[in-house]
């Protein structure tokens, strides 16, 4: 079965008793037993709930895992990852990772005694020599956010093998339409669902698929015992909205494409981050695991006082956090997604405070541009 038919027909798409070609929305908080001790597949919807195991067979299949977790949000998901670590492990994060899940193992993990060290994953030599007789994982996105850098994920996994690492992959930016982690090598892939795969902008939900029924039985334990879990409602928006993820990440592509090579010959543009773009450090390695370049850009003005001005002067690229809708957004990382993060390991990962992101939508591409070049004449430059 191809890919985009998948999309629509995989993991379970419909109701087998009415055939009801949209999974129902089982919302209910407990079911009946046959007996004392004697439950059926579902007791309490922490533990099951049809709705929401239809996302994760759903999404298993699309990232060609072992099984799949559907949580309360992405943060959920990595929460409950990262708690597969005990007191004096030690993991190796990428240095220009989402800033939630920075503060998540900055400022509540390493309480716990969870240590770890920022490397540029997109340089192997880096993790290398980065890592500890205590060392555990190595957690990575790419690309990243908010600088889309690459990382070639099966040169990482081939020396997390070498230590006898775990490799978890946040695929959010890429979804499994453009870049599948696990067959790849990974260990465990992570969404924030919220973004693409949710695609509308209406709900928050986090995925997680891991590779083997080893981590399957730590991942699962670790979500019913924590309880972050995603609601049967916001389980069936995400796979109605999973049905038209290739629809819309071509679109997403196809636009970001055309903005970036706008950007990048905009005599008021210092550089532009966009994997698709043949100037990008990384595009050979993405073309080589990737079989797209997805929708965020990033990209620096030349003159920093100008951002405000720019943002200010635009009108369908909205200022909003979060990404992966079919809107077009925009947003300054440093201050936004980014800000807790401290200033100074922010500038030593290369997000400098007039950084800007876009997460480009599905409307007209000449809409988008002529936005964009308004905003930067208005901003005079």
């Amino acid at each position: 079965m191809h890919f985009n038919t998948k999309l629509i027909h995989g993991g379970i798409s419909e109701d087998q008793e009415t055939g009801a070609v949209s999974v129902p929305i089982y919302q209910t908080s407990t079911y009946r037993q046959n007996g004392i001790g004697q439950p059926k597949q579902y007791e309490y919807s922490r533990s099951g709930n049809p709705t929401r195991f239809a996302l994760e067979e759903l999404i298993k299949e699309l990232e060609g895992g072992y099984q799949g977790f559907a949580f309360a949000s992405g943060l959920a998901a990595t929460h409950a990852v990262f708690s597969l670590f005990q007191t004096g492990d030690h993991i190796l994060l990428g240095d220009d990772v989402y800033g939630g899940t920075f503060r998540l193992l900055h400022q509540v993990f390493e309480k716990s005694g969870l240590r770890y060290t920022l490397v540029e994953t997109s340089k192997p030599e880096t993790i290398t020599a980065a890592i500890k007789p205590e060392t555990k994982a190595i957690f990575l996105e790419t690309p990243t956010n908010p600088l889309l850098k690459i990382t070639d994920i099966a040169q990482v996994v081939k020396i997390a093998k070498a230590h006898d690492l775990l490799t978890v992959v946040d695929n959010t930016f890429a979804t499994p339409y453009f870049q599948k982690p696990l067959q790849l090598g990974a260990d465990i892939v992570i969404h924030s669902a919220t973004k693409y795969l949710g695609g509308h902008s209406d709900v928050v939900a986090g995925l997680a698929v891991v590779k083997d029924e080893t981590l399957a039985k730590k991942v699962g334990f670790m979500q019913n015992a924590i309880g972050g879990v995603l609601g049967p409602h916001d389980s069936w928006l995400i796979q109605r909205s999973i049905k038209t993820l290739a629809l819309r990440m071509e679109a997403h592509q196809s636009n970001a494409l055309k903005v970036a090579e706008m950007l990048a010959e905009h005599p008021a543009v210092n550089e532009v981050y966009y994997p698709g773009l043949t100037s990008h450090r990384g595009h050979e390695i993405a073309r080589k695991q990737m079989t797209g370049f997805s929708g965020m850009i990033s990209f620096e003005l030349k003159n920093e006082a100008n951002v405000s001005p720019f943002i200010e002067g635009l009108k369908i690229f909205t200022l909003a956090e979060s990404l992966g809708g079919v809107e077009s957004l925009v947003e300054v990382p440093a201050i936004m997604t980014h800000a807790s993060i401290p200033q100074d390991i922010r500038e030593k990962a290369g997000i400098k405070n007039g950084l800007i992101r876009l997460s480009v939508g599905i409307e007209h591409a000449d809409d988008l541009l002529s936005d964009l070049q308004t905003a930067l004449q208005k901003a005079g430059v």
